[in-house]
């Protein structure tokens, strides 16, 4: 009886909440297809993320605004505003957004992709740039783009004389991951047999970090997030 009180509370609560605000919309807000209570547009999304984002832009135009529960969300698919957010207005937009799951993989935010603006990020964007991805450092590991270059064609070449599948997907992770590992640790990606089981790692990583919690969209519902770990 309890909880059935408590979300009737909850849904009325929205609704009054819902009203105030279609009655006194901010202004300048760009446009959003209806939203549901408490699950916001997460309906309107499909496991095809992207096709659904371009059926709902091509009906509310190309920057609309999206509520994943009660987290808004902006979503811009034109070129030019894009530019516009980059260029004219990346300061407003310079936080990265973060779930739990980037929490605890990156260090608390320490990592320099999401690492919230400010000092310490500027430090660590001028190690980047001046340390790791100058001109002459680039350039002094050329050598190394180009033999794997050359190693990734002859593997593609060698399976065409073959008439075997070619995994592109595989061997351009095979490749960059080649170039970075021995730029930075002077060796080549998966030498000793590692290789296959590294990247099966790091795409289990990518995924877990991909990962939210639906307490994250509808902060009431944590709870349910904490019984799952």
């Amino acid at each position: 009886m309890s909880i059935l009180l408590t979300l009737i509370s909850l849904f009325l609560s929205w609704t009054i909440k819902n009203y105030i605000f279609n009655h006194h919309p901010p202004k300048n807000r760009p446009p959003s297809p209806p939203k549901l209570p408490l699950i916001g547009n997460l309906h309107q999304l499909s496991a095809l993320t992207h096709r659904s984002l371009q059926t709902l832009g091509a009906e509310h135009g190309p920057v609309m605004l999206l509520h994943f529960g009660s987290r808004p969300v902006l979503v811009v698919q034109s070129a030019g505003a894009a530019a516009q957010i980059i260029k004219d207005h990346d300061l407003v937009f310079s936080d990265k957004p973060h779930t739990s799951s980037t929490r605890r993989f990156l260090y608390e935010l320490k990592d320099v992709l999401i690492a919230p603006y400010g000092e310490y990020w500027r430090k660590l964007k001028g190690i980047c740039v001046l340390q790791l991805l100058s001109n002459k450092r680039v350039q002094s590991f050329r050598f190394i783009r180009e033999e794997e270059t050359d190693l990734l064609l002859e593997e593609i070449g060698s399976c065409c004389l073959s008439e075997t599948a070619v995994n592109l997907s595989q061997l351009f992770d095979l490749h960059s991951n080649s170039v970075v590992s021995r730029a930075a640790f002077g060796r080549r990606f998966g030498e000793g047999g590692s290789g296959r089981r590294f990247t099966v790692v790091f795409r289990e990583l990518v995924e877990l970090m991909g990962d939210v919690q639906i307490g994250e969209f509808v902060p009431w519902l944590w709870w349910i997030s904490r019984v799952n770990v």
